[in-house]
């Protein structure tokens, strides 16, 4: 599959999912922003709704029912793990981008699939499961790259309106991103795809 595959199934999956999908972003962003007001908030919460936030975008590409509240299973499930996954990864990323900007983000690309593979595996560990991430992503971290520079043109737009489109934009890319995961899994990834709206960047992978 390619970007422009990831991007449409995306779309079609999103069809009856859209105010799902946009709510759980929205409330993964308000409560992240809030939490900063105490320092560390965000590095505790990132894994715990992290988890939670993906397994929905999770949900919608395997056509179960998306629940809202379902952003809250990191807190329900593999808690530690999920805790401890989200400060790894932050400390990890931190740590390459040391050394240069370039490394950093290569690293959180070798990270990408942590929270997906804990979302269905929640009795790993968090090292674990960062690891198994590492292994997904060897010879697919190019793959991700070009599927986010695909949405290119979305960010732009959303630039253009003072980031409001972001709203839909996000959670597009994040529920593409959930389609990569079960491609790279090895999961059958269902093959129907509508075509986005004009406003799709036309960039291939």
């Amino acid at each position: 599959m390619f970007a422009k595959d990831y991007r449409k199934l995306a779309w079609s999956k999103l069809t009856n999912n859209w105010g799902t999908a946009i709510v759980v972003f929205l409330l993964y962003t308000v409560i992240i922003s809030i939490s900063a007001s105490v320092g560390v908030g965000p590095l505790l919460l990132s894994g715990l709704l992290g988890v939670g936030m993906f397994g929905v975008y999770l949900d919608i590409v395997r056509g179960n029912q998306a629940k809202i509240e379902g952003m809250f299973d990191g807190f329900r499930q593999g808690t530690v793990n999920n805790l401890l996954a989200g400060i790894l990864i932050t400390i990890f990323t931190a740590l390459w981008s040391l050394l240069f900007v370039i490394p950093g983000i290569v690293k959180s690309y070798s990270y990408a699939m942590t929270y997906f593979i804990l979302k269905d595996n929640p009795e790993m560990s968090a090292n674990d499961a960062i690891t198994e991430s590492r292994k997904m992503m060897n010879g697919n971290k190019w793959r991700l790259f070009c599927l986010d520079f695909s949405f290119i043109g979305w960010i732009l737009l959303s630039m253009l309106t003072c980031g409001l489109l972001v709203i839909l934009v996000q959670p597009y890319m994040y529920t593409a991103r959930a389609a990569f995961y079960e491609s790279i899994k090895g999961a059958p990834v269902e093959a129907e795809a509508t075509e986005a709206p004009a406003a799709e960047e036309t960039t291939e992978a």
